[in-house]
């Protein structure tokens, strides 16, 4: 065989590689499109998460500058999709005075959520003698003699999105619901709250901010 015929064999193998390769390109660029269509069509949206109460054991401050918490609360989400599921994979609950930490947090349980479902959730949270910040202890004196005190149940997790059989990547999901306690006497009927044996249960029914 001359060189030329052998130039030539490799000059059409170098051809048939590029056609390979140029048609699984775009096999898989047609298969993201065909997805980032689908995507747009359904157009899933966040869930809606609501607070729906609280139950408060413990809000008690110690000296120096330490917070003691317990209490449950119930927490509900909906799917508002028709057509999209969402799998929740790891999601942590926690509550947090003026955007410092007061409890640890608290993992829910792994679920999956249908189209238009709702889930409901019932953690406790606590914290027991955590330090607060000087100045945080100074203005939950305040709210304390002013008989209110704001609470922010937050949610950190991950979640993913289910459309037919494809499932996506997970997801950052962040919520944020201010819950507003009463902390005046347990036996005064103007505190908004039912007594529950030592608790306090108040009826919160409060709409939170959801980040994806």
């Amino acid at each position: 065989m001359s060189v030329k015929e052998c130039g030539h064999d490799e000059e059409e193998k170098t051809k048939l590689h590029r056609r390979i390769f140029a048609g699984l390109l775009a096999l898989i660029i047609l298969i993201l499109f065909i997805i980032f269509l689908i995507w747009l069509i359904l157009r899933p949206t966040k869930p809606s998460f609501i607070l729906q109460d609280a139950t408060v054991y413990a809000f008690n401050v110690s000296s120096p500058n330490f917070l003691t918490t317990n209490f449950q609360i119930t927490l509900s989400s909906r799917n508002p999709n028709g057509r999209i599921g969402i799998y929740y994979d790891r999601v942590d609950v926690y509550a947090s005075y003026r955007n410092q930490q007061i409890t640890l947090p608290t993992l829910l349980p792994s679920s999956y959520q249908g189209h238009k479902d709702i889930t409901v959730w019932s953690p406790f949270l606590f914290g027991n003698s955590v330090p607060i910040a000087p100045y945080f202890a100074d203005q939950l004196n305040e709210d304390q003699l002013a008989g209110m005190v704001l609470v922010n149940i937050r949610i950190n997790g991950r979640i993913r999105w289910k459309v037919g059989t494809f499932i996506s990547g997970r997801y950052h999901l962040f919520v944020n619901c201010p819950a507003y306690i009463n902390l005046g006497n347990k036996n005064n009927n103007n505190n908004n709250g039912v007594m529950v044996g030592p608790a306090v249960k108040y009826q919160l029914v409060q709409s939170c901010h959801v980040d994806v």
